[in-house]
């Protein structure tokens, strides 16, 4: 019967080893079909693609690691869940950490109108799978895939704010990169809406365009709500509810084609009675009612600018559009401001040589920058009638990283990865059409939260440098350009925001603020000085400290004598805990079966004799 016992325990210890050499896993109580369908994953393996076919009751935790100098992101491009179920009995959830205790990146469940994609740089990514008790179909496809710190796709997505445009997938018409994930903003102005026509789409032909697709989200992120995923060969026309719209291309290992050409033009969405003025940085866009035409027994083939030749652009409304130095537009400075002024006018054909009555239509635009913001007033005279009209709007500037002091190369990555002391060149553009125009960096700060609250750190302040490792360059038209070394803040995240307040000056005026340069606080007095913005950019992540798990510092440089003597002593420890484990349940199973050997006889209590 020993004999038996000792063989028993023998084949329970070669069962347990394994189990726990299995460290992508780990198991909660009762059974799961998720968790067989899942299996390990090696570090070898670069991506991968699962499709899981779940039942009612699943309960599994996976751990992915990631190898060194990788980040992790995972695509759950198709779902399907108990579509009534709540969202706190079924769902999926994502971890940054090797287990459900670490913060929570987002959950999967059947309520989401977008595609989860999570991205990590710790060391590893958890992902736990729940379902409720109804017995239904559910299907989920995950895809993940490891990528490099600084790779990026050329081309590869970017923010796009002209009233129209066009843009194509990276190498379009030729194939287009794997492992590509491509993020592109649009946004127009304000009381316009956004319509999106793809010209061409050929990518992977998939039911559920679970490989190769793109994304359309009605707003300025990909949670702002999913218009439409669509794949293989289609032209769909797409129109978004606001002035802003997002849209992604996502790509696999395999099965590349031609990718896609998109164009997106911007259309009016309010109602007007009579006219509407938008100003920009770079144009003007005047919007007439034709029913406000009509009441006025007009034609609007007889509108036209100061310059004839500009023409408008007539759908439900008649559109002039024109950049501000163009189409006869005059430009006065004066007092620390600028005015752009045209005018659109109408003149009836006379039904007589001698009288009319009909009134001349004059359209006066006129758009001031100033006060942080562009002012935009449109006065219309009507012999002795004038309507005034006003709005507020931003300049349209920008910031961005670039990959070196030539400022050729835009480094597209949000977030942007780097190592302590590394050099980063930024630089702030102003679009705009006018070439009279300087920008001048006046104070840039840093922060590791996106609204500045304290601490904050001064790189620049009223144009004078307090960084050590901080230089300005030169003013260079519509670019404010600096660089400095990376840095982060103590007792914090590995995220540093940038925001920096700039001046616009008219180039021609040599005593203005853009040209005066440095100036200490206790002698600047440019309180009134009304033409200035703000730009942001961030967050910048410094890379995660290799030599500590879950450490959120940063990664030194370590010597690859010293990785593999680390490397042995953690196989040596991890053996050793391996062992004792292993003797420690096997002494248990003994110590239990010995008990259960002495309850089979039974005892009596002996009775007291008095």
């Amino acid at each position: 019967m020993m004999e038996a016992v000792r063989r028993k325990l023998l084949l329970l210890a070669l069962l347990i080893v394994p189990c726990w050499t299995e460290l992508n896993w780990t198991k909660s109580e009762g059974k799961s079909s998720c968790q067989a369908s899942l299996g390990g994953s090696s570090q070898s393996d670069v991506h991968r693609a699962l499709i899981l076919q779940l039942n009612p009751n699943e309960d599994c935790t996976w751990t992915l690691e990631r190898p060194e100098n990788k980040s992790i992101r995972i695509i759950f491009s198709y779902f399907q869940l108990d579509p009534d179920g709540r969202c706190e009995s079924e769902n999926i959830k994502v971890f940054d950490g090797n287990s459900t205790k670490g913060s929570l990146l987002g959950q999967v469940c059947s309520k989401h109108d977008y595609i989860p994609v999570f991205e990590s740089s710790s060391d590893t990514l958890t992902i736990q799978i729940l379902t409720d008790s109804v017995r239904i179909q559910r299907s989920v496809f995950i895809f993940y895939y490891f990528f490099s710190f600084g790779s990026s796709v050329p081309d590869c997505g970017g923010y796009l704010d002209s009233l129209e445009g066009s843009f194509t997938s990276p190498n379009y018409p030729n194939s287009h990169p794997q492992l590509a994930y491509c993020v592109w903003h649009i946004q127009v102005e304000k009381g316009y809406k956004i319509k999106l026509n793809f010209r061409d789409i050929f990518l992977e032909v998939d039911e559920h365009c679970r490989f190769d697709f793109i994304a359309v989200y009605d707003g300025p992120s990909t949670t702002s709500g999913l218009i439409g995923q669509v794949c293989g060969r289609v032209r769909p026309t797409f129109e978004s509810s606001s002035d802003s719209l997002t849209v992604v291309l996502s790509t696999d290992y395999a099965n590349s084609y031609r990718g896609f050409s998109a164009s997106y033009t911007s259309i009016y969405a309010e109602n007007i009675n009579t006219t509407s003025l938008t100003c920009s940085s770079d144009k003007m866009r005047a919007i007439i009612s034709k029913s406000y035409l009509a009441s006025l027994k007009y034609r609007e083939n007889n509108l036209h600018l100061n310059d004839p030749t500009c023409r408008p652009k007539i759908s439900n409304v008649v559109e002039f559009s024109f950049p501000l130095d163009g189409c006869g537009t005059i430009k006065k400075v004066e007092d620390h401001s600028v005015t752009y002024t045209n005018m659109i006018t109408l003149i009836p054909s006379p039904t007589s040589e001698v009288i009319t009555r009909q009134k001349h239509l004059q359209i006066i635009l006129k758009c001031e920058m100033e006060s942080n913001s562009t002012v935009e007033m449109m006065y219309i005279t009507e012999d002795d009638v004038i309507q005034n009209q006003s709005a507020l709007g931003k300049y349209n500037t920008s910031m961005a990283l670039f990959e070196s002091n030539s400022f050729e190369k835009p480094i597209l990555e949000s977030p942007y990865y780097v190592d302590l002391n590394e050099t980063l060149f930024v630089q702030v553009s102003l679009r705009t059409s006018d070439p009279n125009l300087v920008v001048f960096l006046d104070t840039c700060i840093a922060s590791p939260t996106p609204d500045f609250a304290s601490p904050t750190y001064d790189l620049i302040r009223s144009g004078c440098i307090q960084d050590d490792t901080c230089m300005m360059y030169p003013l260079s038209g519509h670019y404010g350009r600096f660089q400095f070394n990376a840095f982060k803040f103590l007792r914090s995240l590995g995220s540093v925001y940038l925001q920096c307040k700039i001046l616009i000056c008219d180039s021609g005026d040599h005593q203005s603020r853009c040209n005066q340069g440095c100036v200490s606080r206790r002698k600047r007095d440019i309180s009134s000085y009304k033409w200035k913005t703000d730009s942001v950019i961030g967050p910048i992540r410094l890379k995660r400290d290799r030599s500590a798990s879950g450490n959120p510092g940063f990664q030194d440089q370590i010597h690859g004598e010293e990785t593999q003597s680390q490397s042995f002593d953690s196989l040596h420890l991890f053996s050793f805990m391996v062992l004792a484990l292993n003797v420690v349940m096997v002494a248990v199973i003994v110590a239990r079966h010995f008990v259960n050997q002495r309850t089979d006889y039974k005892y009596e209590k002996l009775q007291n004799i008095n």
